[in-house]
């Protein structure tokens, strides 16, 4: 009775809470798609090992993350965040994106920003920090404008207008 009771619930739960993982606030249901990454991915692996497999880029995006949290530019804009979410999402994105192993299970870029109030001098800051969070794994210059060639149409996205 109680393993059918569980599937009960389990069956019963809404989308978003299937899109949260432990630790992790529940959002509004959303459809899970790759192409809410914001850009398709790079071809071949020679990005995804630039970028030193999936371990870089998880270090890259918690470096980031954090940084961004701390920075008393940004930091405003992160502090009613969702961090442990965020971090998970925002790894898919850019894992997905260099084309190393995983997929993308976000929402899109300007349902994730709206009412952000996410500014020009704002986005400035945080392509500074990814830069700086690259640079520290070892990322070459030229493979960090390679991925921030990527990242620079989701700006419309995000941006407040």
């Amino acid at each position: 009775m109680t393993m059918l009771l569980s599937l009960l619930l389990l069956q019963a739960a809404p989308a978003a809470a299937a899109n949260a993982m432990p630790g992790e606030e529940v959002v509004d249901p959303y459809t899970v798609d790759n192409r809410n990454a914001g850009a398709t991915p790079f071809t071949g692996d020679g990005m995804a090992k630039a970028f030193h497999g999936q371990d870089g880029i998880r270090r890259i995006v918690d470096r980031m993350v954090d940084t961004n949290f701390a920075d008393p530019a940004i930091g405003e804009i992160f502090a009613n965040q969702d961090k442990v979410r965020l971090k998970r999402t925002i790894f898919e994105q850019f894992c997905y994106i260099l084309n190393a192993g995983c997929a993308y299970t976000g929402r899109d870029m300007a349902t994730a920003h709206k009412d952000m109030g996410v500014q020009k001098a704002d986005m400035n800051r945080l392509v500074e920090i990814l830069q700086r969070s690259m640079a520290a794994e070892g990322v070459g210059f030229q493979e960090q404008n390679r991925f921030l060639s990527k990242l620079a149409p989701m700006r419309r996205d995000v941006l407040q207008k």
